[in-house]
């Protein structure tokens, strides 16, 4: 027997589905903190010492969380090599932006304590909270136009071709996802600084937190709607096989109004990631206002976690969805790389992958405890 024939190629197909749901929720969950705290900083902090302890509390694990969007790009180009193509092509501009804020905001870490000015040090700290919120709002302006069908097709030799602009993105209901990505990470940030801050920081966090948090709730509930009721969905309209070679020609698709709501109607205990995406903000809100630290942040993370389930679970078997044509839309069975390069990633991925996750929870162990202003003002243990 070969070797990677141990697992079938379908079941290949949905592991690699699986394991990109992981990687995307592993960064929200974790880089998530860190965008939101960075949204936050001049909201949750009003002094060069309080900002300083915002700064902290994330400057040290910001580095090893963002390994998490290196690893979830590193996959979607190994397992999902059409999905890279249009995604990082058509979103091109939407990603250069990203990339930049993502850039900066290393550079103002290192800087910003570079010189007493502080008119200096105000400049940086506009650098990390723009950092901080334009991130968070692209990343759910894409997912607003995955879900109602991103402009590209395909030629009879699988060329691709993307007719969408920059602007385009920027519709109403993209922009609605934007406002739910933002508020759900500042929600996040804010239970963070709130576990690693403590006086007055941590209380302005905890207010602005339950803001976010019930916030998120209601817009999440109000896009849920619109996608019910206001956009068109995808949905294959011929057999599919798990099978069969890549190529997104060799179906039929359409789109139709409420298409999005069809696996829940097939399998109604997914209706139970939507219903706690809309209730778990509310419950982060609660332990962050009760003090309750742990409480508020597993039940941020728990959220974020549904709120992304929440997509996936409503476009399986679709991934990427064309608007210009349904039939070029890209699914699990017709996009991924060949069996043999899955079974090989998945074998790299069982050594690694364990390894990446106890160098994580050790540094994280290292790094626990709030951060100390007074250590902070006298110029000890802090690296920020």
């Amino acid at each position: 027997m070969i070797l990677h024939e141990l697992i079938s190629y379908d079941v290949l197909r949905i592991i690699w589905w699986l394991l990109l749901g992981v990687l995307l929720v592993g960064f929200a969950v974790t880089d998530g903190f860190d965008l939101g705290a960075m949204a936050l900083l001049r909201a949750s902090a009003k002094n060069d010492v309080e900002r300083r302890v915002v700064i902290n509390a994330v400057g040290p694990v910001w580095e090893g969380n963002q390994v998490w969007l290196i690893l979830g790009g590193g996959a979607i180009f190994a397992a999902w090599p059409q999905l890279y193509a249009v995604s990082f092509s058509g979103f091109y501009l939407a990603m250069f932006v990203i990339l930049v804020a993502l850039i900066l905001r290393p550079v103002a870490f290192k800087f910003r304590s570079k010189r007493e000015d502080a008119g200096w040090r105000n400049a940086w700290d506009w650098v990390l909270c723009i950092s901080g919120i334009v991130p968070a709002l692209i990343f759910g302006v894409a997912v607003g136009n995955v879900l109602l069908g991103v402009p590209f097709r395909f030629s009879d030799d699988l060329r691709i071709y993307y007719d969408g602009t920059f602007f385009g993105l920027l519709t109403p209901f993209a922009l609605l996802c934007g406002l739910v990505s933002l508020c759900m990470l500042t929600m996040h940030g804010a239970c963070w600084l709130v576990f690693k801050t403590q006086g007055e920081t941590a209380a302005r966090a905890a207010r602005l937190g339950s803001i976010a948090a019930m916030l998120a709730s209601v817009l999440f509930a109000l896009a849920g709607v619109w996608v019910a009721l206001g956009i068109n969905g995808y949905e294959i309209t011929s057999a599919l096989d798990p099978l069969g070679p890549s190529n997104p020609l060799a179906k039929t698709a359409a789109q139709a109004r409420g298409a999005w709501m069809v696996n829940f109607g097939a399998a109604p205990a997914l209706w139970a990631l939507p219903v706690l995406g809309v209730a778990l903000p509310w419950a982060a809100a609660v332990g962050m206002r009760a003090r309750r630290e742990w409480l508020a942040l597993l039940a941020s993370g728990l959220a974020i976690t549904c709120i992304i389930l929440t997509v996936g679970a409503a476009m399986f078997p679709i991934i990427l969805p064309s608007s210009v044509d349904p039939r070029f839309s890209l699914t699990v069975w017709d996009s991924s790389s060949s069996h043999v390069t899955l079974f090989i990633m998945l074998v790299c991925t069982l050594i690694f992958m364990p390894l990446i996750l106890a160098y994580t929870s050790w540094v994280y162990h290292v790094l626990r405890g709030k951060v100390d202003p007074m250590a902070i003002a006298e110029g000890r243990t802090h690296s920020y």
